[in-house]
């Protein structure tokens, strides 16, 4: 098995007839999923999402993969085939079209129409685009790629089979095989068969849920506990999920449906999202139902259903807000029933905590996954996997989408069923993969790092500048100001120490003879830069500061002359 490795070397230029398969998100973290396929002197992405940053991104709104790798060449690039329409699948999309607008876009109905409204807000121009379904086969220069049929937690996803003169790589995307699903659309596991006869070269397997054993719950279980957390509730019922979950979105209406209450969309996104999925029809909204957000004062609590976003616990997100009492329209009171109907994403957890804590402090009761059966995944769990290799045999293994522990399970499964331990390809972000007569390796590596988005702001934070708010937000801030004369040396005014995340200026005290001390002996050794002295600074400070709180602030000196 080929392991990501820190040496890995700058690729080869890539031999006649291969294929060449780059990640540049979704390896290692669940998120920012982006794969560049190579051939023939041509690309072709798979899928350009987002990450959410977590508490250790201070100020950051968005992470984007990184795309200095295809940046010279974006005339190459010949279409975006787009998986389904999650974020962390599409988000990234307008960033890249940014840099070449008229790269045509591949998708499925749904996933390209919630893509367009996003393009609007970004005021991109319209872009050539391939509105594709399952069976369907189109050919985009030298990959002809097949569309099949996959269940997720969002209608219209698709798997893609991609022919090329190098092999088959079938993948996946994001996927479960629910057998009874709400919109009867099963993952179509003949398509997966009929491509195995014929020869699958690498399987390319989504690893989010290798290491839950078993087969998913399918989505209708959750029915009946939204039904009894209904008719339990007297008050507002307030249903938090992801802003693209239609389906889930479907079980909270029928369910408000048969408790005769009202339902209104909070947050921009899930008002977007669900706008678009009702008026495909994959969302069936009954009339009469529908409430507009800014009327939700006229009606009494028991007549009403909120489905709001920021299940996650975003910041600026609308269940965030009103969490925080500072909603424009939702005000939080004891009685209310708050339902997070969503996964916990990986890093999310104080943030979602946070948010929990927040409702209960104001009253309400809040039901999550922990203590009620309001979510099930997306994503398919060791059975389901084990089923796929068993069905495709595929001749290679490359497992995707996932943090390195779920790769590893996936990689452990695709093993047990028999595809042979230097077939399986373990693989991360950058790390560039090769097929070659048959058989897939790790050829070398590219530089690939994150990209921050900050306000209307993107690339422009490094990871020094994070590190920097993240001393500033964990450990203090303490600047340092000396006055010297510029012929003795001697100290004239200061030192004048001021700080953020102590409790007073007044603790410093203890440390000001230390610093005239250093700041003496260095002048009568000669030193007389300022930044040498500055340096002293730092050093007699820092020392202090770590011995009395063991802390390790940002400390800022300032020498000046007199």
């Amino acid at each position: 098995m080929s392991h990501p490795h820190p040496e890995l070397g700058t690729p080869p230029a890539l031999v006649d007839g291969a294929l060449r398969i780059t990640p540049l998100g979704g390896l290692g973290e669940i998120g920012r999923n982006m794969t560049v396929f190579e051939y023939a002197g041509k690309l072709l992405v798979v899928d350009c999402g987002v990450l959410f940053p977590e508490d250790h991104h201070p100020g950051v709104d968005l992470i984007l993969p990184d795309f200095e790798p295809i940046r010279g060449r974006l005339d190459d690039v010949i279409a975006i085939v787009l998986t389904h329409g999650h974020e962390d699948h599409i988000g990234a999309v307008p960033y890249l079209l940014r840099e070449r607008g008229d790269i045509p876009l591949v998708g499925s109905r749904l996933t390209l129409a919630l893509l367009d409204s996003k393009l609007r807000e970004h005021r991109l121009k319209e872009t050539p685009r391939y509105v594709v379904a399952e069976g369907d086969r189109q050919t985009f220069g030298p990959f002809d790629c097949e569309f099949v049929a996959v269940n997720h937690s969002i209608p219209d996803a698709l798997a893609v089979a991609i022919r090329t003169g190098a092999g088959t790589v079938l993948h996946t995307g994001d996927f479960k095989m629910d057998q009874l699903p709400l919109d009867g659309r099963i993952t179509d596991l003949r398509a997966f068969a009929r491509l195995g006869e014929a020869g699958v070269d690498l399987f390319m397997v989504d690893s989010t849920n290798a290491e839950v054993p078993g087969f998913t719950t399918p989505e209708r279980d959750i029915a009946p506990i939204l039904d009894r957390v209904f008719a339990a509730s007297e008050q507002r019922v307030i249903v938090a999920c992801f802003a693209s979950h239609v389906h889930r979105v479907q079980q909270v209406m029928d369910a408000a449906v048969a408790h005769d209450r009202k339902v209104a969309y909070i947050g921009r996104s899930m008002v977007r999202n669900m706008a678009v999925a009702g008026e495909l029809g994959y969302l069936r909204v009954p009339p009469g139902v529908l409430v507009d957000g800014r009327e939700i004062g006229g009606y009494r609590p028991d007549e009403l259903v909120l489905i709001s976003t920021g299940s996650q616990g975003e910041p600026m997100s609308a269940l965030s807000r009103i969490a925080n009492r500072s909603h424009d329209s939702v005000r939080i009171e004891p009685g209310d029933t708050v339902v997070l109907a969503s996964s916990l994403i990986p890093g999310n957890e104080n943030a979602v905590y946070r948010v929990v804590n927040g409702l209960v402090r104001w009253g309400a009761r809040v039901v999550h996954k922990g203590n009620a059966l309001v979510h099930v995944s997306g994503h398919a769990s060791a059975g389901e996997l084990l089923y796929c290799y068993n069905v495709v045999r595929p001749r290679n293994v490359m497992p995707v989408h996932g943090e390195m522990r779920h790769l590893h399970a996936n990689a452990e499964l695709a093993r047990a069923t028999g595809v042979p331990a230097e077939r399986v390809v373990v693989a991360e972000d950058g790390v560039v993969v090769d097929l070659h007569a048959g058989v897939a390796r790790v050829s070398g590596k590219v530089e690939c790092g994150y990209v921050f988005v900050d306000g209307s702001s993107v690339g422009d934070i490094t990871e020094t500048e994070l590190k920097d708010r993240r001393i500033l937000g964990d450990e203090g801030f303490i600047s340092v100001v000396v006055v010297i004369d510029s012929v003795t040396g001697k100290i004239v005014t200061g030192p004048e120490i001021h700080a953020r995340g102590f409790s007073d200026d007044g603790v410093f005290n203890a440390v000001r003879p230390q610093l005239e001390e250093a700041l003496d002996v260095a002048v009568r050794e000669g030193v007389r830069d300022s930044q040498q002295l500055q340096q002293v600074i730092r050093r007699t400070v820092g020392r202090w500061v770590s011995a009395t709180y063991r802390r390790r602030p940002m400390i800022i000196p300032v020498v000046l002359e007199a």
